[in-house]
């Protein structure tokens, strides 16, 4: 079956091309625009030598031109390898030999890291997105080059199963690995995602979670563009500038990661008209319910509703589908076509209930073809058919999953397993705490201990003996936490997740 993920473009813009695809700032960019502009890049990517299958590495924050850029390349045939902006010379310059890219379109501001990792990489053809109008540095070339081309028609109908796109994990337990996800991968998981909570052609989402990560790619421009949405693009996520386009553009979804939900929790909102927004939705780590709760209480009217996905699934897997049928704290059910299972360590399935805790696998359309030239680690992921997720979770008598933590995140302290999770919920619930990362001590006698970090309100006395003691009062005795330190920031990675692997024991 011939099929490209660009479809979604073509058919959006032909359905209404003068409409907003994307805001950015005072300017916006159209259907038709970024059609057409897109079709330009495919053509001088092609132009270059480029061939159907090649890699073609993005490296840009929320802008117009990661639009035309994405677009671009699939429409050529060519497999988009997207890049966090904030990566180092060495790390650009890994991920690009890693992949074989064979071009490289990146900021002006982080025009320098891109130039020498390119280098580094055997000299990668590099094309610079200009916001000032300066030129590119020797190395590099204007990204204007790429939108030359006169010829706007190219539209390779490849295979549905070639791989579109090439994303890398955080590479938290190793070096980065990069997910294969095909073009019908992505198309269906925009398709049921957007279905599940009710995309329709007059959203405007905030566009605040990064485009180059899972969660930014295909729930928000993917799902946006199949449903011929509007994107408001928000570079760099700040509270006041994510109202500010609430406000300003009559948003109507907030997608965000749950330490965006808490900064938002806590930024003044007084005097604000944001009765556009019809529902949050939250996924990337675990939601605390304190968070939902309080979030619905701030914002009438919305209602938050949590999901459950990895790079490796094309995003989304789980979904609580409405506020009648979510159940808080749960990741929901599995969407469409994809089976979910919480098994042990042997692999067998393990009975529904709370006190059945094992790790959660899955199987179905959304599972990547395999991690791009490591067949070991695909392997290892990939057993028996379905993929290991390395979360702790179980499912409970309604069918609904939770999870608990990630299995390489569980404390074991004393023989007893400690969920981090748990701790951090009652610890929200604390009404001084702001954000929590419970992780483990290594401990002569008990092998490990538990230990929390705490960011607290502005002004705020409270102490640690107040947090132990509110933590005794809901945890039991093997739970609650021996230290407590007080930090100004817990570290977030891109997408605004608590990175515990920064946090020293």
């Amino acid at each position: 079956m011939s099929f490209n993920l660009a479809t979604i473009l073509r058919e959006s813009a032909a359905a209404h091309p003068d409409k907003p695809l994307a805001h950015a700032g005072d300017r916006a960019v159209t259907y038709a625009q970024v059609d057409a502009l897109s079709g330009r890049v495919a053509t001088a990517l092609r132009g270059l030598g480029l061939r159907p299958g090649d890699k073609v590495a993005v490296h840009l924050p929320n802008v117009p031109q990661f639009l035309l850029a994405y677009f671009g390349a699939l429409k050529a045939g060519l497999v988009v390898v997207p890049l966090n902006p904030l990566l180092t010379a060495t790390e650009i310059a890994y991920h690009l030999t890693d992949s074989d890219s064979r071009a490289l379109i990146t900021f002006e501001l982080f025009t320098a890291s891109a130039v020498d990792g390119a280098a580094r990489a055997g000299g990668v053809a590099t094309y610079v997105v200009s916001a000032t109008g300066a030129p590119p540095p020797a190395g590099a070339l204007p990204f204007d080059d790429l939108l030359a081309a006169q010829d706007t028609g190219l539209f390779h109908a490849g295979s549905a199963e070639d791989t579109a796109v090439l994303l890398y994990t955080s590479g938290t337990t190793g070096k980065p690995k990069g997910a294969e996800l095909s073009h019908f991968q992505l198309y269906m998981n925009c398709t049921l995602a957007g279905s599940i909570f009710g995309a329709r052609p007059d959203d405007v989402s905030v566009a605040v979670l990064p485009l180059f990560h899972v969660f930014g790619l295909s729930s928000v421009l993917n799902v946006a563009v199949r449903f011929g949405a509007t994107l408001v693009l928000v570079p760099r996520f700040e509270p006041a500038a994510v109202l500010d386009a609430v406000e300003a553009h009559r948003c109507t979804l907030f997608l965000g990661v749950p330490t965006m939900f808490v900064a938002l929790l806590h930024h003044p909102a007084e005097g604000r008209d944001l009765t556009s927004l019809r529902a949050a939705l939250s996924g990337g780590a675990s939601m605390p319910g304190e968070v939902i709760r309080a979030f619905e209480e701030k914002f009438p009217g919305v209602v938050v509703l949590e999901g459950y996905g990895l790079s490796e699934t094309a995003s989304t897997t789980t979904f609580n589908t409405s506020a009648q049928d979510r159940k808080v704290l749960s990741i929901g059910k599995p969407i469409w076509g994809v089976d979910t299972k919480v098994v042990d360590p042997d692999g067998t399935e393990l009975p529904r209930g709370a006190a059945h805790v094992g790790e959660i696998v899955i199987r179905g359309h959304n599972v990547m073809k395999g991690y791009y030239k490591r067949p070991e680690d695909t392997a290892a992921a990939l057993r028996d058919g379905w993929f290991h997720s390395g979360d702790l979770g179980y499912q409970d008598e309604d069918g609904y999953f939770f999870v608990v933590d990630r299995l390489k995140d569980l404390i074991i302290r004393g023989g007893y397993n400690v969920y981090p999770r748990e701790v951090e919920e009652v610890l929200y619930e604390h009404p001084a705490v702001v954000e929590a990362a419970v992780i483990g001590k290594p401990d002569s006698r008990l092998g490990e201990e538990v230990i929390a970090y705490v960011t607290l309100e502005p002004g705020s006395t409270t102490t640690e003996q107040d947090l132990v003691e509110h933590c005794k009062q809901h945890l039991a005795a093997y739970k609650y936490p021996r230290g407590i330190t007080f930090v100004d920031t817990l570290p977030k990675g891109p997408t605004g997740k608590i990175l515990k692997r920064d946090l020293k024991p």
